[in-house]
């Protein structure tokens, strides 16, 4: 079986190279920028019709924290937009067996009744500050939709939850929460800082998995799941900003104050997967926070000496 993951240098497309690496019978075929252009449509088409592969996994995607997002709502749209209707296109006219569509949690109501059904989808307004990327995500739901409806594709689309692990981006302007936490609390333990200042109250309630097990949910669902829902993601444990933030700091022997700046957005005030759905197929996740963090921090530090990791 050959398998082509897309986005495999990100945080996802690196753990589900590890993933599939360990399978028997599979040639991967890794894709990143340096290997093609997926916002060029004649040059993605071009390489999917030439690879042939049995599977895409689409884990490319511009993405960032609360910052990013509302500040660049144009490039999250139409980037994600472009990627993966580029994507589906050619896995289509290539007939590419199996397409699996990696969208986000952001995709449901800001005010969503919790923990989060799949059925949610499009039941109320979105969280502002990501309604571009979100839209642009639940546009990818619909496209597998349609492609199942009108040409009988067995694609799938799954909704992870927030994530982390190594090779994730710490860049403290396009960086998500976890990440943009371990590199804050990284530099000032470095530098002797006395204090950490931190975006809103950290009173918002947030899940988080770590990146190992989101693969093994993929080849999970690769496997045993062939429906047009998608389905959601997720550890099912929800923690807030709070509580990371001071398990992060604790982890890197951080001993100042942390700093809550209470003008700038919380964000959607609590997200949390409603999960039975991956679980009846037999799967759950076995990284807890506080190992996946105190490994992602081992990540950054060896990554960070090396000059290798995204700051």
């Amino acid at each position: 079986m050959k398998v082509m993951i897309a986005g495999s240098s990100g945080l996802v497309g690196s753990a589900l190279s590890r993933a599939y690496r360990n399978i028997e019978n599979v040639e991967l075929v890794e894709v990143n920028r340096s290997v093609v252009d997926l916002l060029d449509l004649e040059a993605t088409k071009n390489f999917v019709s030439k690879n042939k592969p049995d599977l895409i996994i689409d884990a490319a995607a511009k993405v960032g924290g609360i910052g990013a997002n509302n500040s660049q709502p144009v490039e999250f749209l139409n980037d994600n937009l472009r990627i993966q209707m580029n994507l589906m296109h050619s896995a289509h006219v290539s007939n590419v067996e199996k397409f699996i569509f990696l969208g986000s949690s952001c995709i449901y109501p800001r005010n969503a009744e919790q923990p989060i059904i799949e059925s949610a989808l499009l039941t109320g307004q979105l969280e502002g500050t990501n309604s571009a990327y979100a839209i642009a995500k639940i546009a990818g739901i619909e496209l597998i939709k349609s492609y199942r409806k009108e040409y009988g594709h067995k694609w799938i689309s799954l909704m992870p939850t927030n994530l982390y692990g190594p090779h994730d981006n710490f860049s403290l302007d396009f960086s998500h929460v976890l990440p943009a936490l371990i590199r804050k609390f990284s530099d000032a333990t470095e530098t002797g800082a006395s204090t950490v200042e931190l975006w809103g109250t950290g009173s918002p309630l947030r899940e988080f998995l770590h990146v190992d097990d989101l693969a093994s949910a993929v080849v999970l669902c690769h496997e045993k799941y062939d429906e047009e829902s998608h389905i959601n993601i997720g550890s099912g444990v929800e923690t807030s900003i709070f509580n990371l933030a001071n398990i992060i700091a604790k982890q890197l022997n951080f001993e100042g104050e942390i700093l809550w700046d209470s003008t700038k957005p919380d964000g959607t005030p609590r997200k949390v997967l409603d999960v039975r759905k991956i679980k009846s197929l037999g799967w759950s996740p076995k990284v807890d926070i506080e190992n996946g963090i105190k490994n992602t921090i081992s990540w950054y530090s060896e990554a960070k000496r090396l000059g290798t990791c995204r700051i």
